[in-house]
């Protein structure tokens, strides 16, 4: 990990000491997505957050919003030192994102499978009003289990939605175990390319390569593009790489909040 990983990374476990729980597991497998996008991808207006040109990106996974709040927060969307209120009884920052509360975010995605066909929405909306602002959607790898997800895939494709891109978070474990025991997504790739979208993979953690991939899109200026990132759940502290005990923290203790800061200085 780099300086910047790390940085957004430390947000993340400062903002579990408040409450000392959360979805730590499903953050930490998407910074350097979100960073890649918000860094060098995605054109917004943190003053604006509702600029009607701005590139949307939806977190399907609401799950995953520690991470989401850390780069909204250090972008300026809304003051650093509200993440130090996160899950407090009076704080816009809740276990799962709100739109109506939180400047950035572009849908309350607390329910799996409704980010894509809110996102299919929101680029047939663009085409229809001749906009050229991007849509990205990030899903989670159990999440697509949800049947949602493919009808919104089936249309995505009819209408030859170009400016929209998924990107599957892979990390291969959802809430209770791996993918491949709780329900078998491969040869994922032939699944998404079979609903008509342009599907690459990549490393999810390789920021170089999310740059350049990110910068390449479309992959087909006459379909969606399907991104499958592979990634590792509770990257970055090594008690909780692939560790499905770490979806969701309970009970944070300080031995364990120290040893998060310690991968930090390593």
């Amino acid at each position: 990990m780099d300086v910047r990983s790390k940085q957004l990374r430390r947000l993340i476990v400062e903002m579990m000491e408040v409450e000392k729980r959360g979805h730590i597991g499903p953050a930490l497998s998407l910074i350097e997505i979100l960073r890649v996008l918000y860094d060098d991808i995605l054109k917004f207006d943190p003053k604006k957050p509702n600029w009607e040109d701005r590139d949307r990106l939806i977190l399907s996974k609401g799950h995953g919003c520690l991470g989401l709040y850390s780069i909204l927060a250090d972008k300026g969307f809304f003051p650093m030192d509200v993440l130090k209120t996160f899950g407090k009884p009076d704080s816009i920052l809740g276990g799962h994102p709100e739109r109506d509360k939180v400047p950035g975010v572009e849908a309350s995605t607390g329910a799996l499978g409704h980010g894509l066909p809110i996102g299919v929405g929101i680029a047939i909306a663009s085409k229809i009003k001749k906009k050229d602002f991007r849509v990205f959607v990030i899903t989670g790898d159990g999440e697509i289990n949800e049947g949602s997800v493919w009808e919104a895939a089936l249309c995505a494709s009819k209408h030859a939605l170009s400016n929209l891109t998924v990107i599957v978070d892979y990390n291969k474990l959802q809430s209770y175990g791996p993918t491949k025991e709780v329900l078998d997504l491969e040869p994922i790739m032939d699944k998404w390319m079979s609903f008509g979208f342009a599907t690459v993979e990549v490393d999810g953690h390789n920021v170089s390569d999310l740059q350049t991939l990110f910068k390449s899109l479309p992959k087909d200026k006459n379909k969606p593009t399907a991104i499958i990132a592979h990634t590792i759940k509770g990257k970055g502290f090594p008690m909780a790489e692939g560790n499905p005990l770490w979806h969701h923290k309970n009970k944070i203790s300080p031995e364990e909040f120290s040893a998060m800061y310690q991968s930090l200085e390593g």
